[in-house]
């Protein structure tokens, strides 16, 4: 391990990482590059915050041609309309935050695999980059354009801009003891079992046809048409969980149906307000779901139990339901406890 003030293995590789991704070294200060693009500096500085790049000093050389041309485009979507003051901030802040977690795991990717290798680890990056990136770059473009399709198949579906309310159906999952265990595992082995719960939990959203919203660590959420479908997900979750055989970890879950504001590829509301409460309240191994949920559930074929009215934060009277798949079903059941009993471990 490199000890605080000593220069790593790749120390020296920065300056060609950072001239082969950005096509030229940094050439421009803040007020040059603003200059140069024909933008207000302040909305430059802006534009940058927003992306959560790190504080340029005012005499720091820090930025190339590639910054002005992303300068120049934000600057045209704006005069195009198609970015507000509002919109443009929020749409920059979610690029950077996605795009700054992904770029922190391709580094990390690229660095492993060249210090596996041996010889040169310099060289090993930059041969590695020029293979890679385009690649994935390629990769990249081809997902969001998928994603485009999707996205453009909800909204035309449900008729609805990112402002309006739809109804949808919102899951979250919980690993129950997580904090006990994650004391006991080493950095890479946490990675791996978090990694493993995320992926999982994943294939299980999309195999119902819903989306995950964001991963939280020990915590997934997601969306669903139907509540029929985020149910599936849910007990699905739970009977893996308890399981002997099977490596996931033991979770609880919970699920609301209402309407569900999305803005940026995240959702609001109420309803994720209750799936969320509803999780929190659940013990080990069960599913909850909230009155909407449990009136689309009624005759699918699923038993539900009405529980005592439970005070959460910011509803004095949640009622949640515990469901469970029928005696006859060929997955493996859930124990149905209430609510009323607390909490389960975390």
């Amino acid at each position: 391990m490199t000890e605080p003030g000593e220069e790593g293995p790749l120390a020296g590789v920065l300056e060609l990482i950072e001239a082969f991704l950005l096509d030229e070294p940094p050439v421009y200060t803040r007020e040059q590059v603003a200059a140069e693009a024909g933008v207000p500096l302040a909305d430059a500085m802006q534009l940058w915050r927003l992306s959560g790049f790190p504080h340029a000093e005012e005499d720091e050389v820090a930025f190339t041609k590639a910054d002005v041309s992303a300068l120049r485009l934000a600057h045209d979507l704006m005069e195009l309309g198609v970015l507000s003051g509002d919109r443009q901030a929020a749409l920059v802040r979610t690029w950077g935050r996605s795009f700054a977690r992904l770029a922190e795991w391709q580094t990390s990717l690229l660095t492993d695999v060249a210090l596996e290798r041996g010889g040169d680890p310099e060289e090993g990056v930059i041969h590695l980059a020029g293979e890679v990136l385009p690649r994935v770059e390629a990769l990249q473009s081809y997902i969001w354009r998928r994603h485009l399709v999707s996205a453009a198949a909800r909204l035309l579906t449900v008729g609805a801009s990112g402002h309006v309310a739809v109804p949808m159906a919102v899951g979250f999952c919980d690993i129950v003891g997580y904090t006990a265990r994650s004391k006991r595992l080493d950095e890479a082995e946490l990675v791996d079992w978090i990694e493993g719960f995320e992926d999982a939990m994943t294939e299980l959203v999309a195999d119902a046809r819903g989306r995950v919203i964001k991963s939280l660590g020990d915590a997934v959420l997601w969306v669903c048409d139907t509540p029929e479908e985020a149910v599936e997900v849910a007990l699905t979750a739970v009977a893996r969980g308890e399981a002997d055989d099977d490596g996931f970890p033991q979770v609880r879950a919970g699920v609301a149906y209402g309407d569900v504001v999305l803005r940026l590829g995240d959702v609001f509301g109420a309803t994720v307000n209750v799936a969320s409460r509803l999780t929190s309240i659940a013990r080990p191994g069960t599913v909850l779901v909230d009155e909407g949920a449990a009136a689309s559930l009624d005759g699918a074929g699923v038993d539900l139990r009405k529980l005592r009215r439970v005070s959460v934060k910011g509803y004095s009277r949640l009622q949640p339901y515990a469901v469970r798949r029928t005696a006859h079903s060929e997955a493996p059941e859930a124990p149905v406890v209430s609510a009323s009993e607390g909490h389960g471990p975390r």
